[in-house]
């Protein structure tokens, strides 16, 4: 019923929708950076970015900067529409099966096998409005809400930090991490965290949140009142009153 409407959208919404359609395939091919997707499309960044703002006032794709840095000249652009994200990462890899009608021979391997990788940043986005609307163990009110990225000096590799909330009192700040994979959240995951506070900085005070959907490790259990640390399940989520 929904084959179509993407590409629909695009027709009635803007004028040149082969333009629109390859700067949205190459966002959700993974090309966040302006410099990627311009490269990808073949467009001068400043001509793409005129473009992303027009898919941006559609509610399609959103700009991000990391919570700390709302000014940095440094963002990425992801879909913001989770219908087209999904669109665009399964419909077009998959369209001779679909236009056959053979698509449930290769569902397992096309789709279904894909779902938990293609769910990691809807699960993301679940937990930040989880912490943001439901929470009711937070020290304080949320002043500002998302995620952090940024160079790791002593691995020379990109950190990032899946949800930061900034709390009122500007030198406290909630730190999340979320996984959706069919295994438990090992012990690990709290000294990365760990690490990646000190490489952000610029708080004096951390509160660890960790969502996971096959639950956490016994370790990472037994420290749970000791650190700040609060391990939400997804069960836990979707039980909401």
């Amino acid at each position: 019923m929904l084959f179509e409407e993407p590409s629909n959208l695009l027709k009635q919404e803007l004028r040149e929708p082969a333009t629109y359609n390859a700067i949205i395939s190459a966002i959700a091919s993974g090309k966040t950076k302006l410099s990627e997707i311009s490269g990808t499309v073949g467009m001068e960044s400043s001509l793409c970015s005129k473009y992303i703002g027009n898919l941006m006032t559609l509610g399609i794709v959103k700009r991000e900067t990391p919570v700390t840095e709302p000014n940095s000249k440094r963002p990425i652009y992801e879909l913001e529409d989770f219908f087209f994200r999904f669109w665009y990462t399964f419909i077009p890899p998959n369209m001779a099966a679909i236009v056959s009608d053979r698509m449930e021979r290769i569902y397992a391997s096309a789709v279904e096998n894909r779902l938990h990788d293609y769910m990691g940043r809807v699960f993301e986005k679940m937990c930040r409005d989880y912490l943001l609307f439901y929470e009711d163990n937070l020290p304080m009110n949320i002043q500002s809400i998302g995620q952090w990225w940024g160079g790791n000096p002593v691995t020379h590799k990109q950190a990032q930090i899946d949800v930061v909330a900034i709390l009122a009192e500007a030198k406290s700040a909630v730190i999340g991490s979320c996984k959706f994979k069919n295994e438990k959240l090992p012990f690990s995951e709290l000294q990365m965290m760990q690490e990646y506070a000190r490489i952000m900085g610029g708080f004096e005070q951390y509160y660890y949140f960790f969502f996971s959907k096959s639950g956490f490790a016994d370790a990472l259990r037994q420290e749970q009142n000791e650190r700040k640390l609060r391990l939400v399940t997804l069960d836990e989520m979707y039980r909401i009153p």
